[in-house]
């Protein structure tokens, strides 16, 4: 049996080769995330093992598991550790190899596995590890979940078990391919970039698509761990601008970038501008709802209020509700919904069935992408964006607030935006009309310009977002407005950047 963790140790030390180092702050929402060999070693990942065997047999799961791993020099070695604690646990294992996240959420089904256990760092530096977990598929872990299983492994409180093993699941990405590309073929020789930033998705993304038939320029897809050109991130800077500069080069009707572990799909038009995921995903939205009359969406709070009232969408009858951000939360409200897709603002998007099958697959979110350029012949990337409602938007901003005080200061926050609401006063020189506090909180004004005030989920900060669909000066007014609120709070720092 494995000794209680402890939160640190220096490497290079008989202590670190001896004890599980495992840094509490790990543990986040919906995943874990360390800094390998600073805050866990590979005795902390062996004990993570034996924590989530530990909590499969408390929820009375089948003990069998999924795991896989991203394509980092030491992923290999940590995902080998979660396996032993795993087993020691006395769960089998089905081991798919190098893999993307969606891969292994698919695995859950293809293999009927309940459990999955995806060793990634998704698009942080390197340095950096991590696992997306579930029991329950396609779900993966929320709070409840994270919080139970935070408790086994900082305390100890594993259970041994019998019967644990392994397999290693041979070919299983071809398994993978051939599902997504059972279909019928583009109509035409769709021209696309695909930019994956030495990461796994490069083993992946360019032979799916063109195996559909897309006429594809591969940007960074040779697979590399030292990551030599930027991180595979498509909300970084240096990846859209790479991707920006090889769609004006090439020609190519649109630019597709994907992320560390292939769950997310980042989009550059063939006029080169970096397009939004919320806005990719209103663009999607109304594309889907035109074959899908009446049907249900589901998107974060941090995401453009396009969703509730575009004329389109309107018109065919879609409806969006708006939900926590976070991709294990929007991936559960999907479901309990049975919503046609959920679509969050950093990226993920879950595909339900006829389409996908709940969980976030940034190859589902790029060949729906060309499907939508399919459908609509003689439309470019670009024409499809400026068809829809102009709104002012300002960036995801990030005023410091500490993590022992932030969950607090929100409900201030949101106390005192609900008693405006309940006074009948105004905020900018306009009424409240709808408070979300599903998440923090959404204040939407009479003229639909709305801002948020939520905490962040894994950082010491608050997280604003405001939107207008009137105007610049509209924007301005109600960050000033909400602003204004948050200074009523001494905790609130500076923000990263502002509007």
């Amino acid at each position: 049996m494995l000794s209680v963790p402890v939160a640190e140790l220096t490497p290079n030390t008989y202590e670190f080769e001896s004890r599980p180092m495992v840094k509490p702050t790990g543990f986040r929402e919906y995943d874990a995330r360390w800094l390998f060999e600073k805050e866990i070693n590979l005795m902390g990942i062996q004990a993570l093992g034996m924590g989530i065997a530990t909590l499969m047999r408390e929820r009375g799961t089948r003990p069998d598991i999924v795991v896989g791993h991203d394509f980092r020099s030491y992923s290999g070695a940590i995902k080998m550790a979660l396996i032993s604690g795993l087993m020691a646990g006395g769960v089998r294992v089905h081991d798919i190899g190098l893999a993307l996240s969606p891969m292994a959420y698919f695995a859950q089904f293809a293999l009927d596995v309940p459990a999955v256990a995806m060793v990634t760092a998704s698009h942080n530096d390197n340095g950096w590890t991590g696992v997306k977990m579930g029991i329950d598929r396609p779900l993966t872990f929320g709070p409840d979940e994270m919080g139970r299983l935070k408790e086994i492994v900082l305390t100890g409180a594993f259970r041994e078990g019998s019967g644990g093993g392994y397999r290693f699941v041979e070919g299983f990405a071809e398994t993978y391919i051939n599902d997504l590309t059972d279909r019928d073929k583009f109509s035409r020789p769709i021209k696309v970039v695909a930019a994956c930033g030495n990461g796994t998705a490069g083993a992946f993304a360019p032979r799916v698509l063109e195996a559909l038939g897309a006429e594809v320029i591969p940007l960074d897809c040779d697979l590399d761990h030292t990551f030599p050109r930027y991180n595979p991130n498509p909300e970084d800077m240096k990846m859209l601008h790479a991707l920006r500069d090889k769609v004006l080069e090439t020609g190519a009707e649109v630019g597709l970038g994907f992320d560390g572990d292939g769950d997310r799909c980042g989009v550059v038009d063939n006029e080169g501008a970096e397009i939004f995921a919320d806005t990719v995903g209103v663009m999607l939205a109304r594309d889907l709802s035109e074959l899908h009359p009446g049907c249900q969406f589901v998107a974060d709070v941090k995401s453009t209020g396009l969703f509730a009232t575009d004329p389109v969408l309107k018109a065919n009858g879609a409806k969006t509700d708006y939900w926590k951000t976070g991709h294990s939360y929007i991936k559960r409200r999907v479901n309990e919904l049975n919503a046609l897709v959920g679509f969050e603002k950093s990226g993920h998007y879950f595909f339900n069935t006829p389409i996908g099958r709940g969980y976030d697959d940034g190859l589902v979110s790029a060949i729906a992408i060309l499907d939508m350029l399919d459908r609509n012949p003689g439309k470019s990337m670009a024409e499809l964006r400026g068809a829809l409602p102009k709104t002012w938007g300002s960036p995801t901003m990030s005023p410091h607030c500490a993590d022992e005080i932030k969950y607090e200061v929100v409900d201030r926050v949101v106390a005192r935006f609900q008693a405006m609401h309940d006074k009948g006063e105004q905020l900018a020189g306009h009424p409240i009309v709808d408070l979300v506090t599903v998440n923090g909180v959404r204040i939407v004004a009479d003229d639909g310009t709305w801002g948020l005030v939520r905490a962040s989920s894994n950082k010491p900060e608050l997280v604003v977002v405001i939107e207008s669909p009137v105007s610049d000066a509209r924007l301005r007014e109600m960050f000033k407005a909400v602003d204004a609120v948050l200074r009523e709070n001494p905790e609130v720092g500076d923000y990263n950047q502002t509007i």
